[in-house]
């Protein structure tokens, strides 16, 4: 009964996601890539794309349908948006990794410390949005802790309240910290992915100047700067260049 439930109320929010005619749009493209035609569910859920509509679901099939194309670079990127809103799945980052091994760049990443690392692994423990969601409820039962030591004429109990909300209050100031981090980051960091199968990195936004490396299809590289058609880039061994913009696209 349970199972009937929690499915009953994930049919409606998916629903809620998709207008009608969207959602029927969204649906025969799923069948046209169970069908293996994978032409014509990428034509639907890129049509879908280019409308405004974003999605886990409808992220990771656009990934799916790329990488049954042999589209390596646009498999990674499509994965890593959806993996961005849904930074836990284990589906998408199984997949990325089937997709990153395809790739020709292996770069090694210079080793953070520990602490570091388990503070970006908290920042990716939820979306923006879902840090969003965990600071309100926090502040909501801080909210309650808070009347509930103020109502509540049991001396006991207020003891309880008033312990219970310093320890929500503490978690709430953290949760919040974490999330203005992670609002900054969104912000202000942009990353992509090479989309062309090689692509020469130039010392410099200009055509005529000297190539400083080659990257290939899949790269996942950091944006730091932008001059016209070209974007400065940085990769994770700290190399830096200029790419055009039309060999990249944005996560």
């Amino acid at each position: 009964m349970v199972y009937k439930v929690l499915f009953i109320l994930l049919f409606l929010f998916v629903s809620s996601l998709f207008p009608q005619g969207t959602e029927e749009l969204f649906s025969s493209a799923n069948k046209f890539y169970q069908q293996k035609e994978y032409n014509k569910a990428l034509h639907l859920y890129t049509e879908l794309i280019n409308e405004g509509y974003e999605g886990v679901s409808l992220f990771y099939n656009t990934g799916n349908t790329y990488y049954r194309l042999g589209k390596t670079g646009y498999a990674i990127l499509y994965y890593e948006k959806a993996l961005r809103l849904s930074p836990g799945d284990e589906d998408i980052q199984h997949n990325l990794s089937l997709a990153y091994a395809r790739t020709t760049d292996k770069l090694s990443e210079f080793p953070s410390f520990f602490i570091f690392k388990i503070w970006e692994d908290l920042l990716g423990l939820f979306s923006l949005t879902g840090w969003v969601y965990v600071t309100y409820i926090l502040y909501i039962l801080l909210i309650l802790a808070t009347a509930g030591y103020l109502m509540l004429k049991d001396p006991l109990r207020q003891k309880y309240s008033f312990l219970g909300g310093l320890v929500i209050a503490a978690i709430f100031i953290f949760s919040t910290a974490i999330l203005i981090v992670k609002l900054n980051s969104e912000v202000s960091t942009k990353k992509g992915v090479v989309v062309e199968q090689a692509s020469s990195v130039k010392l410099s936004p200009d055509e005529g100047s000297n190539d400083a490396f080659v990257v290939h299809e899949g790269l996942k590289i950091k944006l730091e700067d932008r001059v016209g058609e070209w974007y400065k880039i940085r990769l994770e061994d700290g190399k830096t260049g200029w790419i055009q913009e039309e060999d990249i696209r944005i996560i």
